[in-house]
């Protein structure tokens, strides 16, 4: 079954097409190479970023929907990865999502450039500035060519320069950096699942998650920059440090505490492994505190797109949004309710305000437990008993929301002069819930499609609809986080542990907003090495650990459920 949600006449009058208009004048699908300014590759040339551009061929300067991202040859777009491709001749074909075939006839076009070093761009990975290249070449401030190398120049006079940024993941977390970075024309951005505080992504309080080899994009490289570009990142893994201390560098590429120049539209899943939840809510807050307009999806899935969680909502929000910050329309979506929330499995509703007003209470426990690291063993693991410590709280005798970030203080000695930390909270108790639990999405695709804007030939506007995957569970992980026990003093220096003295180190976990129904328990995992979370390649510490339950407690948001 196909279900047709494609332009209304009335839209295509507001945007100044007539449906006969936009039949006869399909799109433009053309490439601009975007110089840089940069030559991170070191081969003697200016770096161009590949710049695919789909626009309406009339109605004069239109704004730019830009999606800057590495993965549109390596690994794909959207949850059915889809890739771009080309004509013969170079002409973009598909562009993966829906961007284009939704937004282009509504008077916008959309703009999708890969990451320097990428697909088929020059240069090395310099996300922000490539994107940057790319708003600086609509607004008139940079070159551009029609060619990867040599050919003619190119500009953008059918622009209006006004930009916004979008993208999940890496591509939400370069729309972020770009915001920060005051570019001037970008008015908006919409991160999805993106990561605002690089340290906080790759460096678990002091604990790096992985090789200096896995912590890189080099693997997005396409075959020319994966040779040239190997200085750049052996320079850029000299300056990230392999010790874990928070130092210039991570500073540099923390975007929390920084202002933002455009209003952001933010959609994160409280399920999500891949980019922890605590990245949206340090960075809600920061926006929050210096008035930028903003506006979230939030939801109990993982690493999601809203348009695979409420289709026709989500579309309906960035139509909406665009709309408003980059054409001026005085729609009212900056004073709607500021938060859609989804409180259980496809139940949402929508709130002033995040996080709600909550009253502190502590869960601590007593005596001490012993726990050997098994770097094998992860948080699921320790949930089912092996190799960790646990101290659980009293049946509840009515339902509580726990909402924000928790904060946790452990209390632990360890017989080696190193440990790393892992912290679960936990809601025991029968549930059905969406399965995010091993890095799961909490959806599934379904054999229909629904389809959104005008389809091309080699791009349909059509994609697979999806329905949230649900299972019974008798506990769930709602909130977890991990450290490096030597970095108990400052984030900045870490030392070397005395075997068998007591530490105390305090940290967050990540955010949640989470309902815990009557009758359940609350309890804490106490661990070592997270197998689910760390590289295998780290070095196994081999230490035994010492928590003493008495200093050890996790301080709660808790609020009544409002619905």
């Amino acid at each position: 079954m196909r279900l047709l949600l494609g332009m209304s006449a009335a839209l295509l009058v507001t945007t100044g097409l007539t449906p006969a208009a936009a039949a006869e004048s399909p799109p433009v699908r053309e490439t601009a190479w975007v110089e840089t300014g940069t030559d991170h590759d070191h081969d003697g040339k200016i770096d161009r970023v590949a710049a695919d551009i789909a626009r309406p061929a009339t109605g004069g300067r239109v704004p730019v929907i830009l999606d800057v991202s590495p993965y549109y040859a390596c690994c794909g777009r959207g949850n059915e990865a889809q890739k771009k491709t080309y004509d013969p001749d170079g002409t973009p074909r598909q562009f993966p999502l829906f961007y284009d075939n939704y937004f282009v006839p509504r008077g916008y076009a959309v703009v999708l450039a890969d990451v320097g070093g990428t697909n088929r761009s020059s240069g090395c990975f310099d996300d922000v500035g490539s994107g940057n290249a790319v708003v600086d070449w609509l607004n008139g401030r940079a070159k551009a060519f029609d060619a990867p190398e040599g050919g003619r120049p190119v500009r953008a006079e059918w622009a209006t320069g006004d930009v916004g940024a979008i993208g999940k993941s890496q591509d939400g977390a370069t729309a972020i950096g770009m915001a920060v970075s005051g570019i001037r024309g970008l008015k908006t951005i919409v991160p999805i699942e993106g990561v605002a505080d690089n340290y906080a992504q790759l460096v678990a309080n002091g604990a790096p998650l992985a090789t200096p080899e896995h912590t890189g994009s080099a693997f997005t490289y396409n075959e020319r920059a994966a040779g040239l570009c190997q200085p750049f990142e052996a320079d850029l893994k000299e300056r990230m440090g392999t010790n874990g201390d928070y130092n210039a560098y991570w500073r540099s590429v923390n975007y929390v505490p920084k202002p933002v120049r455009a209003s952001v539209l933010i959609a994160q899943g409280f399920g999500d492994s891949v980019v922890a939840p605590n990245q949206f809510a340090a960075y809600w807050a920061a926006l929050g505190r210096t008035g930028t307009p903003r506006k979230a999806w939030l939801s109990q899935a993982g690493h999601v797109d809203p348009f695979d969680l409420q289709r026709s909502e989500w579309v309906a929000t960035l139509g909406r949004w665009f709309d408003r910050w980059l054409k001026g329309v005085r729609n009212g979506v900056e004073d709607e309710p500021a938060v859609h929330l989804e409180t259980a499995p496809d139940r949402w509703t929508d709130v002033r305000s995040w996080p709600p007003a909550t009253a502190p209470v502590t869960l601590r426990g007593s005596g001490t437990a012993t726990v050997v690291d098994d770097p094998a063993a992860g948080r699921e693991d320790w949930a089912a008993g092996v190799s960790a410590a646990r101290f659980t709280g009293a049946p509840l005798p009515a339902a509580v929301r726990i909402a924000g970030s928790p904060s946790v203080t452990v209390t632990v000695s360890s017989d080696k002069p190193a440990a790393r930390l892992g912290v679960a909270l936990v809601d025991y108790g029968p549930a059905d819930v969406r399965n995010t639990a091993n890095y799961g999405s909490g959806t599934k695709n379904l054999t229909t499609t629904s389809c959104w804007g005008e389809s091309r030939p080699g791009d349909s506007a059509c994609f697979l609809d999806t329905a949230a995957d649900v299972v019974g569970v008798d506990h769930r992980i709602v909130a977890a986080g991990w450290a490096d026990l030597g970095h108990h003093a400052s984030l900045r220096h870490g030392e070397p542990l005395v075997p068998g003295r007591a530490y105390s180190m305090t940290f967050t976990l990540s955010a949640l907003d989470h309902v815990v129904p009557a009758g359940h328990r609350l309890g804490l995992l106490l661990g070592g090495t997270d197998g689910q979370l760390f590289d295998p390649a780290l070095p196994v510490l081999g230490d035994t650990l010492t928590f003493d339950l008495a200093r050890t407690s996790v301080t709660l948001g808790l609020t009544k459920p409002e619905h």
